[in-house]
């Protein structure tokens, strides 16, 4: 009997320790949205990924040349490269009179392919200068559009397996998509496994947005932005605690990145210190 009593105490420590084990590698990663130039010294600073603009090396304004310079270029970095902001250009408005399907649908199905290609998973939707409404639309109908087209958008994405994560702003930079309830109505109504969210910390507490949103919210979070309230700056440099926001991320089982989308003043002397803060409020919410 206690023979087995032991294997039966040994089976159980094991457990524990694979689940402690599991419990620390659930932390998600950090990366930083900025230029692939920066691969070597954010690397050396201990992140992991770097999110690129869509503009900048998907688009189909790219060149053919300069895109596969750019390719060559991430293949040979430290840093991953698995997600792009910067989506839509403003030229190219989603719903209204100005909306021109075919045109919208041709421009995804060209930066959606090109992202395959790149090994870029998903796609951040913000896009504030495609999506505002302008003087004279209906929200509601505006709304309904927006939900229309997505969910088209969303079916080119599946084309070639990638993922469109919308994301909310604050109310300076976006006057329709402006909080995060707001966004997981979209994507509760577009109802497609390829549409789904960024969430955004520094325009959540710009908002004054609860952090309970984010478990709503929690089935289609599949990314996240991060930068300080106060001059949407780099973490750490005033200080401020996103744990609120991490233990609500962690409750929603959230399983992707954590990307930086801040300015830098100095970005050499600041990165580091960056990460060493949000790896210490991190392992404090998820230890």
């Amino acid at each position: 009997m206690k023979k087995y009593a032991f294997l039966l105490l040994f089976i159980l420590l094991q457990g524990l320790y694979l689940q402690s084990n599991a419990q620390k590698s659930a932390i998600p990663p950090l990366g930083v949205c900025t230029s692939f130039e920066n691969d070597s010294l954010l690397h050396a600073a201990g992140f992991a990924y770097i999110e690129e603009s869509a503009r900048k090396i998907l688009s189909p304004a790219v060149p053919d040349s300069t895109f596969e310079r750019q390719l060559a270029r991430i293949r040979k970095m430290k840093m991953k490269v698995e997600t792009c902001n910067l989506f839509m250009p403003a030229t190219i408005r989603l719903f209204g009179k100005e909306a021109d399907e075919k045109v919208i649908l041709g421009y995804v199905d060209s930066l959606m392919q090109r992202a395959k290609i790149a090994g870029i998973k998903i796609i951040v939707f913000g896009s504030a200068g495609s999506r505002k409404l302008l003087d004279g639309q209906d929200p509601v109908q505006s709304k309904k559009e927006l939900i229309a087209i997505s969910r088209k958008m969303a079916e080119v994405a599946k084309k070639y397996d990638r993922i469109i994560a919308m994301e909310s702003l604050n109310t300076s930079e976006d006057n329709f998509m402006n909080s995060l309830k707001i966004v997981t109505d979209v994507a509760q109504q577009v109802n497609h496994p390829n549409f789904r969210l960024t969430v955004d910390l520094y325009h959540m507490m710009k908002e004054g947005e609860d952090p309970k949103d984010i478990l709503k919210a929690g089935p289609y979070l599949v990314h996240c932005h991060i930068a300080e309230k106060e001059g949407r700056r780099a973490p750490g440099t005033n200080k401020e605690d996103f744990k609120p926001y991490f233990a609500a991320m962690r409750q929603a089982n959230y399983k992707g990145r954590i990307m930086i989308e801040s300015g830098w003043k100095n970005m050499a002397e600041e990165c580091k210190p960056a990460f060493t803060f949000l790896s210490e409020q991190l392992n404090e919410v998820y230890k």
